[in-house]
């Protein structure tokens, strides 16, 4: 064959190559193009989330809670997904396809929220608008006088959010959706922790304006506090006495009786729905309430070694009530609770490096739960940082009622909410390289809190239960989540009383009356969400065993947790599909 021809068959294989080539940079600058202008319109109509987020162009606005609004963001997510559909997925490289898989898997599950009425579930015993303006508070920056000003626009605002809302809970009472009067009676104390005769005793005050960074001149200082006041006196408090007379007259009376989500209409497909949502799988209610019982089962037989290990020659149930009920395994003071969990959290960081090969850069804390709302609210819970906002991340650990917070399930929550759980798996998240915000910022709750329970057993390995009861304490939370997986179906699919619920729990944990009933009161107002942790755990297991099982001698556990770790949250079936990858990749590279 002469040069001339060959040159020419080169030329003609090269063609269709550089085709390929240029179509995948095509198709990939449409979907970038598309994903970097949904997030552009989610901080624009998600402003609070941009402030967590450390994104500030926004902070003076809150999220528009108008029917209208409502709507338009729901049609728009239809309208996204048409765009995106128009794409080849065919024609993304690696790295774009996952970012296609991942955006069409949010749309998706977007748009099939949005066919049940969440928007009508405002309020609960845990949260609520009247704690919107505090909770923002907490992580807006607030470092010069123009940040004050652009807070002060916000606070503005607060009376039309809290109007929008309860016209929101008016047409949820004509629908008959509302959440459960049972746990509804208890929100009326975090209403009125909320409203105070002297706007200065404000929470909303007292955490953003007591002390002002010392660069803002003395009467810039003044006129600040005296506007803050003014706002929360003359618009805040009076929207808030508004919203609870609504509140206490109006919703609470005529709130339903029933606790379970399939009580409402279509509501055993709006639980199905929730299920798929938090737990990222299709495994039915019935399915998951099958697992949790033999979870319950195997868990139980550890907890009984346990005691026979200590000589206790009591029943479990015998052994539990020990534990709740024994100084020896308590505080009195809050600050020495808080001291002993930072103590916990320096211990683990100095473990970090043995199990994995990236650490994120963003540092985190140990703070109190805020007073206003501590009664209510869980053990503990952790609030992400940013360093955009120059915010470290924070484990949030609840002080009030110290005969209810045994030293024995410190370092599992720790190990849970710290690191190597919430605060590392996010950070690293927020930090990845070359990904687009909705994967950094954004989460699987199977995912996440899949790997803060798969994170408590990593403590063995780290050598952080250095004593048995501590050891039953990682078992009592493990439980825990097993006991979650009856509760809440049960709750949610099976008509379980509330009582029902309590002593199924009581029965099988060493957790206190007051964690028992927050617990259950939680899992009643946010259906299916506790399902998750773990259905997470017990896949990230099962992908770690595979490995080992695969690998032998040439399975690294630090690599193993960089390649579950790398990519951020993902899907349950996106991350086994990504493992199971990375395993036959470490075999043919082991020969």
């Amino acid at each position: 064959m002469n040069r001339f021809a060959a040159g020419i068959i080169a030329l003609m294989l090269l063609v269709p190559v550089c085709s390929i080539t240029q179509a995948k940079e095509t198709a990939g600058e449409a979907l970038n193009q598309i994903i970097h202008d949904d997030w552009e319109w989610k901080m624009r109509n998600f402003p609070t989330w941009g402030t967590y987020i450390g994104d500030d162009r926004y902070d003076d606005k809150w999220t528009d809670l108008s029917p209208e609004a409502i709507d338009a963001r729901n049609q728009y997510y239809i309208d996204v997904l048409a765009e995106l559909k128009k794409l080849d997925p065919d024609e993304l490289d690696e790295t774009n396809r996952l970012n296609y898989d991942l955006f069409l898997y949010d749309l998706e599950d977007e748009i099939a929220n949005s066919e049940f009425h969440s928007r009508f579930l405002r309020v609960s015993q845990m949260t609520g608008v009247f704690t919107d303006a505090s909770d923002v508070t907490r992580v807006q920056p607030l470092k010069d006088a123009e940040d004050y000003e652009v807070f002060l626009a916000r606070l503005r605002g607060v009376p039309e959010m809290v109007a929008q809302d309860i016209d929101l809970l008016k047409t949820g009472l004509e629908m008959g959706v509302t959440n459960p009067r049972v746990v509804l009676e208890k929100a009326q104390e975090l209403i009125q922790n909320q409203i105070v005769d002297d706007p200065a005793e404000s929470p909303i005050y007292h955490l953003a304006f007591t002390d002002l960074p010392d660069s803002i001149a003395v009467e810039d200082q003044l006129a600040l506090r005296k506007e803050a006041l003014r706002i929360i006196g003359e618009e805040i408090l009076p929207a808030y006495q508004e919203y609870r007379e609504f509140f206490e007259t109006e919703y609470l009376p005529n709130s339903r009786t029933t606790i379970g989500l399939s009580e409402l209409k279509n509501g055993k497909e709006w639980y199905n729905q929730r299920v798929r949502h938090y737990t990222t799988t299709d495994m039915t209610a019935d399915e998951i309430h099958e697992l949790g019982h033999r979870e319950v089962e195997r868990i139980r037989g550890e907890m009984n070694a346990i005691t026979e290990e200590v000589n206790f020659t009591g029943t479990l149930q015998e052994f539990f009530e020990f534990l709740r009920t024994d100084d020896q395994f308590y505080f009195d003071d809050p600050e020495e609770l808080l001291k002993e969990y930072r103590d916990i959290a320096k211990r683990a960081d100095a473990e970090m490096p043995k199990l994995f090969g990236t650490l994120p850069r963003l540092p985190y804390g140990v703070i109190p739960v805020p007073a206003y709302q501590e009664k209510f609210q869980t053990t503990a819970y952790y609030v992400s940082g940013s360093l955009e906002s120059g915010r470290a991340g924070y484990f949030y650990a609840n002080t009030y009622n110290l005969a209810a917070r045994p030293k024995w399930e410190m370092v599992a929550l720790t190990l849970h909410e710290a690191v190597p759980g919430h605060h590392l798996q996010i950070a690293l998240s927020q930090e990845m390289e070359g990904a687009p915000n909705f994967r950094k910022h954004g989460g699987y709750t199977a995912f996440v809190e899949g790997w803060g329970l798969y994170a408590e057993s990593l403590g063995e390995e780290m050598g952080m239960y250095g004593d048995p009861y501590s050891r039953f304490g990682k078992l009592v939370y493990e439980m825990w989540r097993a006991i979650r997986l009856v509760v809440d179906t049960g709750i949610h699919a099976k008509g379980w009383s509330r009582q029902r619920a309590i002593d199924f729990f009581a029965a099988n944990t060493g957790k206190s009356s007051h964690d028992i009933e927050v617990e259950v009161d939680r899992y009643i107002v946010w259906p299916g969400q506790a399902l998750a942790y773990k259905i997470g755990q017990l896949k990230i297991l099962e992908l770690r065993r595979l490995a080992e099982n695969e690998l032998g001698g040439e399975f690294d556990v630090r690599d193993f947790h960089d390649v579950v770790l790398g990519s951020g949250s993902l899907p349950l079936k996106i991350l086994e599909k990504r493992v199971k990858a990375w395993i036959e990749t470490e075999k043919k590279i082991s020969g």
